[in-house]
């Protein structure tokens, strides 16, 4: 079994309890050298702690990590939960699970650090605005949307967990009209699309994913970096200056994501995250020679032109003026 690793810093003042974690998929690792780096200029006394506590994760995944892979087992960032009392974890990331969500419990506040497959600039995913509704109650909408126009990027997207309950219902109703498969169905739990954000959210705290950029870009660490650092100081556990809002944030919704049918569904070009799209543009081919299209205006968000049958293919996102301050 490899080993699970947190580093902890805290001060003998009161202060925000935050945890920032990288390589939660473990061919991301902007993240972990971001993580790394803040780590060692605490350790030296090039950046000093004046208050509260931070937890650093950089590889929340060792498995994945090893093998230089997104999964060990399963994708850890789509059905993060403990298992039930007297349950064996069944993979990997069930005993990951099992250690993490009780860390994060112990919390205020979850960055968490990523990058993607396709091309493309960095950019924040965002929790929902305040509401008391069944799928992801919070009253922190307006702390989580101040927080991201302090990151350092100049993108912000919000609306995933609803869009995936969206997209679980309709897999879900395909696998009814198709012949039974052996073994467990993970995309098809209700709670399919829960990841750390999300369960960070479920214990009352806040959260951000911060999208590095593409998984090789050179600046991903730096783009992290940076967000440790201005994280620190907008909670008050630094004394450095409090970093300025994004002026400029260019904010964008989720509303749908699209699944691969088919292994050999192929996009009409390779798309990057948040091309532009206009609707009737074409966006793929299914492997029995369905065209698909954009069904309105939009832009198109993580394309993954390597995603295998029942795992999302690309999702569609329309602007929004919530991060406009």
């Amino acid at each position: 079994m490899l080993p699970f690793q947190a580093i902890s810093f805290t001060t003998t003042e009161p202060g925000k309890r935050l945890i920032v974690t990288g390589a939660v998929h473990g061919n991301e690792v902007a993240g972990t050298h971001g993580i790394r780096r803040v780590i060692a200029e605490i350790e030296s006394g090039a950046l000093a702690l004046a208050r509260g506590s931070v937890t650093f994760v950089p590889i929340t995944n060792p498995k994945a990590y090893a093998l230089k892979r997104r999964n060990g087992d399963r994708n850890l960032n789509r059905n993060l939960q403990p298992t039930a009392p007297g349950v064996a974890p069944a993979e990997f990331e069930d005993h990951i699970a099992n250690w993490l969500c009780p860390l994060m419990a112990q919390h205020d506040a979850l960055l968490d650090l990523h990058s993607f497959q396709a091309q493309g600039q960095a950019f924040v995913m965002v929790g929902p605005q305040n509401n008391t509704g069944a799928l992801e109650p919070t009253v922190h909408g307006d702390t989580e949307r101040d927080w991201a126009l302090r990151l350092g990027v100049k993108r912000a997207v919000d609306g995933w967990l609803g869009t995936y309950a969206k997209g679980v219902d309709e897999r879900r109703a395909r696998a009814e009209r198709q012949p039974a498969s052996e073994g467990k169905r993970h995309d098809l739990d209700a709670k399919y699309g829960v990841g750390t954000t999300e369960y960070m959210r479920s214990t009352g705290g806040m959260a951000l994913t911060l999208e590095c950029g593409q998984h090789d870009d050179p600046n991903g660490p730096e783009v992290a970096y940076r967000a440790i650092r201005n994280t620190l100081a907008l909670f008050g556990l630094t004394d450095e200056p409090v970093p300025a809002t994004e002026t400029a944030m260019e904010g964008l919704h989720l509303g749908t994501v699209v699944d691969k049918f088919d292994r050999n569904d192929a996009f009409a070009r390779p798309w990057q995250s948040f091309d532009p799209l206009r609707a009737g543009d074409v966006i793929g081919t299914r492997a029995n020679g369905e065209v698909v299209r954009a069904p309105h205006d939009g832009y198109i968000v993580f394309p993954n032109a390597l995603a295998e049958a029942n795992y999302e293919w690309f999702y569609l996102a329309e602007a929004t003026r919530r991060f406009n301050p």
